[in-house]
């Protein structure tokens, strides 16, 4: 009977919050997936056209470029973001010495806000103030480096950004799970003289298959929401060459008052982040369950 009562009790606590969760989460998706099938444009409206929206958002131009980016600037991303993530976390475990000092230096960039990394870094690779101009100034004239206003590599300076923002995260999920890492596999490997190396990557990265799924949940769902650094760092810009589908949704909802194309191109943002990432997270649970 106690039993009972306490699970009483525990679903009421929680029912408030799966309310919440599925009215703002799952509610509000379902009603952007319906406004992509409306007539809406400034304000919402119900009437049905079917999948116009969706045939205007695929023969706009724009839109490629913008979807195109996204898988672009998703694989720098996510691979930049794990191999230095991981790299720093293997670099860290081996100090002996001065950990806390790396690690807090590696963390730093966290506690910045998307905005403000973005807008360093446009100081940073701004050709007449950045990079270009310390190097020209050291004796350098010819030396360029415009990738920021460059329309084939705007998209790479963001990558490069939210890189430096993101590893922190990475380095200290992975440097975790090296340190929970059963110390007598060290001992095993120092009697049978077995490099550091090939025991980090042969037998200790291999058990952290489910830290590395939580880094790929957490940089896929980073690239989804892709906005504020590509706003403070190019804008979108040169034109629309490092345009992603966040800032696009949010420009269409927001500023040119046609939400119905808005929406469209949040549900295809959405659906093909879900079809990148639920395979994956679809061979692990049977990886577990075998």
């Amino acid at each position: 009977m106690r039993m009972s009562a306490n699970r009483i009790k525990a679903w009421l606590v929680l029912i408030p919050c799966i309310v919440v969760v599925f009215y703002f989460i799952w509610g509000f998706a379902a009603y952007t997936a319906y406004l992509s099938v409306t007539k809406s444009t400034f304000l919402p409206d119900h009437e049905f056209i079917g999948t116009a929206n969706y045939r205007v958002l695929f023969d706009h131009h724009r839109w490629w470029v913008a979807y195109s980016n996204m898988f672009i600037f998703g694989g720098l991303y996510l691979a930049g973001c794990l191999a230095l993530g991981i790299g720093l976390a293997i670099l860290l475990d081996r100090l002996t010495g001065s950990e806390t000092l790396f690690r807090t230096i590696y963390l730093y960039p966290m506690s910045l806000s998307l905005i403000v990394t973005g807008l360093a870094w446009q100081w940073i690779l701004n050709p007449t103030i950045g990079i270009q101009k310390l190097v020209r100034d050291a004796g350098y004239p010819d030396f360029k480096f415009n990738w920021v206003s460059s329309p084939d590599h705007a998209i790479l300076t963001v990558a490069f950004a939210a890189i430096w923002h993101g590893t922190g995260l990475i380095m200290i999920l992975f440097l975790s799970g090296i340190k929970s890492v059963d110390p007598e596999i060290w001992k095993a490997s120092r009697i049978d003289r077995i490099p550091a190396w090939r025991v980090y990557f042969n037998i200790i990265l291999p058990q952290l298959r489910a830290t590395l799924l939580t880094a790929v949940m957490l940089l896929g769902f980073q690239v989804v929401r892709s906005f504020d650094v590509v706003v403070a760092l190019t804008d979108g810009g040169p034109g629309y060459a490092s345009d992603v589908p966040a800032r696009y949704v949010f420009e269409y909802f927001f500023e040119r008052g046609r939400i119905g194309q808005g929406s469209a191109a949040a549900v295809v943002m959405v659906v093909t982040m879900i079809a990148i990432v639920l395979p994956y997270l679809y061979f692990e649970v049977r990886r577990k369950e075998a």
